[in-house]
């Protein structure tokens, strides 16, 4: 079992992630000592959303195209309504989060982050939450939706937002440190 001060993490997003639901966690999983990249579609730096405007930006390490699931021990996805939107539109991003899924490490997705766990195939029969304009988005995938800050079924990881980044985070600090997930097929 990997401890959170070894552990490498990867946070998939693109334009239009919500500020506070990548910047929260990079920061406190960084200083929990893991060490955090940023995989997104192109090397660009990229833009957050945060009041219903383009905040600042932050730089990526890897495309999806050069992730390997072996390198990490855990991905993370950040919600706004924008990023998941985008990533789930494309065929890489989506084959990424299936790899991670079928690798049994934790997945932890934040918001409208659900989003690309239902282009996954990754949320049938298993219970999540979610921003709640996008429920019957994950009920109809075949998720038992939860209205509760953050759920976890064999180490998929979900939440409803900004308000719950403080438990998010904690939950994804103690999945990386259980390991690997034995999961049944979604």
């Amino acid at each position: 079992m990997p401890s959170i001060n070894s552990a490498r993490i990867l946070i998939l997003a693109t334009d239009g992630y919500e500020r506070s639901e990548l910047r929260h966690p990079l920061d406190n999983l960084k200083n929990h000592g893991a060490r955090v990249e940023i995989a997104s579609l192109t090397k660009a730096p990229i833009k957050s959303w945060i009041d219903k405007d383009w905040g600042d930006t932050v730089d990526v390490d890897l495309t999806v195209g050069e992730v390997s699931v072996d390198d990490f021990d855990a991905l993370l996805i950040p919600g706004g309504q924008i990023n998941p939107d985008l990533l789930r539109a494309d065929k890489g991003a989506v084959e990424l989060v299936k790899r991670f899924v079928q690798s049994g490490k934790p997945v932890a997705a934040i918001c409208h982050g659900p989003w690309l766990l239902v282009e996954a195939g990754a949320l049938k029969g298993r219970k999540a939450t979610s921003y709640a304009s996008i429920k019957t988005d994950l009920m109809n995938a075949g998720a038992a939706w939860r209205d509760e800050a953050v759920v976890t079924d064999e180490g998929i990881i979900t939440s409803r937002s900004p308000n719950d980044l403080d438990a998010f985070v904690a939950k994804i600090i103690e999945e990386v440190e259980e390991g690997r997930h034995e999961r049944r097929a979604a």
